[in-house]
């Protein structure tokens, strides 16, 4: 099976981190990939944090502020397990660091490509580098995969914080402490606008692959039962184009027909990503945006980079990290205290752009 960018992003984080310091050249080799390919690779780890960069070679990001106050973490070595290393959890792990570079403590990754199954080694293997606290973003995608591949969580033997991670009410998992973005709040923000520039009840499109895809969906639903709104139609299903473009363009034909038809002047989108696609195809079938279709994208992680800048709930992500990583060097601080655990909720912002036609009043 061809390798991922993600999991070759996680090979390489991994041989720099072991070694300190290492060429350009050598890590192509390591690799046995490009050394083209190995430098937008560095580029992209060096520009969210992940490394550091000088003059043809790379190096582990050393700590830039000393640990300060009782809490602080100095010599601390905290392990993080995010399922991407890419696009939303790229953030994530930059406010990670950042706030671990702050209290003096070692910052180590391991990334899962979303696969749920391989989470537990890959956290074992943290905890054998030296892991002394843990930061967990699971690689669930689907609704029974907290129950299938969640249970060894609770039992680690070091603190844990997870990250942006709703477990099942009542579950073990739901005692340990978490921060997590208010996808819900999101939604709401995002369905009120448009409700506000004088559109009925928005169409959603979204995809069914990811913890927060699926926080949006029933996101969806809250927000049109608090504003007292129906659902024009059912929730169109969204999937990358590169991966299903058939389905893709289904889904594309599915939202043009709803605009036609005059079921819906306005849609919210998941992800950025699949929205800009949206768009592009859209235009291409005569449906502009706005002029005929206000939209939001959910993520805001490329939405502005649209030809139509797109308007976007923006989930906290780098304040998920920073809080999240402050909150386990405290649980680190206080030792074997019995101190009660905490459930952080960050809200999302609505960022407005041209895509809705509308400033926010």
């Amino acid at each position: 099976m061809r390798e991922s960018a993600a999991e070759r992003h996680d090979r390489l984080l991994g041989l720099v981190r072991d070694r300190g310091s290492a060429r350009v050249s050598d890590l192509a080799s390591q690799l046995g990939v490009s050394p083209v390919t190995v430098r937008r690779d560095v580029e992209d780890l060096a520009g969210r944090g992940l490394l550091d960069r000088v003059h043809g070679s790379v190096s582990w990001p050393q700590a830039t502020a000393p640990a300060t106050g009782p809490a602080a973490g100095h010599g601390l070595v905290l392990g993080m397990l995010a399922p991407s290393a890419t696009y939303y959890f790229a953030e994530v792990i930059r406010g990670a660091h950042e706030a671990a570079a702050r209290a003096g403590a070692r910052l180590i990754l391991r990334i899962s490509d979303y696969r749920p199954q391989e989470d537990q080694a890959r956290t074992e293997g943290l905890l054998s580098a030296g892991a002394e606290g843990l930061l967990v973003a699971p690689g669930w995608q689907h609704p029974g995969d907290p129950s299938a591949f969640g249970d060894w969580i609770s039992s680690l033997p070091v603190p844990t914080v997870l990250l942006e991670r709703r477990p099942t009410a009542g579950s073990p998992l739901d005692g340990l402490d978490r921060v997590c973005s208010d996808h819900a709040h999101g939604v709401l923000l995002a369905v009120r606008h448009l409700v506000g520039l004088g559109h009925g009840a928005p169409l959603l499109m979204a995809r069914a692959d990811s913890p927060t895809a699926l926080a949006v969906r029933s996101g969806y639903v809250e927000a049109l039962t608090v504003l007292g709104l129906r659902a024009p139609q059912d929730v169109i299903d969204s999937v990358p184009a590169e991966l299903a473009p058939e389905a893709f363009e289904e889904a594309v034909q599915a939202l043009r027909e709803a605009v036609h038809s005059g079921v819906a002047t306005a849609a919210l989108i998941h992800n950025d990503v699949d929205a800009i696609q949206v768009v592009q195809r859209l235009a291409e079938l005569g449906v502009r945006v706005p002029e005929d279709l206000a939209l939001i994208a959910y993520d805001d992680e490329v939405a502005a980079l649209a030809d139509t800048p797109l308007t976007a709930v923006a989930p906290p992500k780098r304040e998920v990290g920073r809080h999240a990583t402050e909150l386990l060097v405290e649980r680190l601080g206080q030792g074997g205290t019995d101190t009660p655990r905490r459930h952080l909720t960050l809200l999302p912002q609505l960022r407005v752009r041209d895509s809705c036609g509308a400033p926010l009043p």
